[in-house]
């Protein structure tokens, strides 16, 4: 009979190198183990599309530039004219999520994203990062971001509380949204593997029915590289967003 397993073991931290530091463990994981693969992979990617820049530009370096401008006319057009300074920041996130989702596609792997401790984290990144900008260029007047322009006095009693906390909310959303995402698709694609499995070892009548769900895992796996990048996408342009209210606090 065939082993058993959960969809949920594939998300399950595992230690590779204990490190004790002061009582604190600081355990090299699997998961840190795949952030380093997606940071240097990533980083091959680009330096290796532009190690031999050329006027007429081939499949690598192709694929670099567009990665490049995609990002870039998202700043631009989100944040403005302000936002270029920022550029190398969102670029790196985009590529960074891009890069863990896709990642998490290959067998065996390590999906880092499915994992809110590590969503979270750039969650907070983006929103400390965000309101210490707005505070530090705008003062006492990042408070009107919460003051929406042309409302009734009288409704700022509701208005207001529900912009703070609306604000407050953002990184739990924006945190939520990826792993909850990540984690999901993981899951399907996991439960019909098992599936064909299943009825494969079944045999007799039986077995071909394993086809269906298999058929359904391609189907699956392209919609799961589709939501890997739109998760990139979204989580980046709501960072633009967030850095455009950071930047212009005023409605």
């Amino acid at each position: 009979m065939a082993e058993q397993h959960s969809p949920l073991e594939q998300f399950e931290i595992k230690t590779l190198a204990p490190i004790d530091i002061a009582g604190i463990d600081a355990s090299f994981t699997n998961s840190a183990l795949w952030m380093l693969i997606v940071v240097g992979a990533m980083s091959f990617f680009m330096i290796g599309g532009m190690r031999r820049a050329a006027l007429v530009p081939g499949r690598w370096q192709t694929a670099v530039e567009m990665a490049y401008e995609f990002v870039a006319g998202m700043v631009r057009d989100n944040v403005g004219k302000d936002g270029k300074a920022y550029f190398p920041f969102i670029f790196t996130l985009f590529m960074f999520v891009l890069g863990a989702n896709i990642a998490g596609m290959i067998p065996y792997s390590f999906t880092v994203t499915s994992h809110i401790a590590v969503t979270l984290a750039m969650a907070l990144v983006v929103f400390i990062g965000v309101t210490l900008l707005g505070i530090v260029k705008h003062g006492f007047g990042f408070l009107k971001l919460f003051v929406p322009s042309g409302v009734p006095v009288p409704l700022y009693i509701i208005i207001v509380p529900i912009e703070v906390i609306s604000y407050f909310t953002r990184p739990v959303s924006l945190s939520v949204r990826l792993f909850a995402n990540m984690m999901a698709g993981h899951i399907m694609l996991k439960v019909f593997a098992g599936f064909v499995v299943s009825l494969g070892l079944a045999g007799g009548i039986i077995a071909p029915m394993a086809v269906l769900p298999f058929a359904f895992n391609i189907f699956l796996t392209a919609l799961e590289l589709l939501v890997a990048f739109l998760q990139a996408y979204v989580f980046a342009i709501l960072s633009c967003i967030y850095l455009h209210d950071a930047l212009h606090p005023a409605h």
